[in-house]
């Protein structure tokens, strides 16, 4: 069955007021009744500024990479599109057509 894949790339330490934008997120998506989503923590990466993310010694962060995943039917992703870009001005998403199994 073909879906959409919505992939959001964030840093740890974006935030809303006191909360983290991953959860945010996270929560207006499910607000939203999208099928599912996911974050997940980067060990290590650079965008286009090209500062590199990491975890330091003695697991310290210097603001790692993180990654939100939505999956739902095109009509439905493609609808809430314009609110989320909106939340992660400049930040870069990927749209892509997955098949669930």
């Amino acid at each position: 069955m073909k879906k959409l894949q919505l992939t959001i790339y964030i840093n740890e330490g974006d935030r809303v007021g006191e909360l983290a934008l991953h959860e945010v997120l996270v929560r207006r998506l499910l607000h939203l009744e999208i099928a599912g989503a996911t974050v997940m923590r980067g060990v290590m990466g650079y965008g286009k500024h090209g500062k590199v993310h990491r975890q330091r010694l003695f697991g310290v962060s210097d603001d790692r990479p993180m990654m939100i995943r939505a999956i739902d039917d095109s009509v439905r992703l493609r609808a809430v599109l314009p609110e989320l870009k909106a939340m992660v001005p400049g930040r870069l998403m990927i749209l892509q057509e997955v098949e669930v199994l």
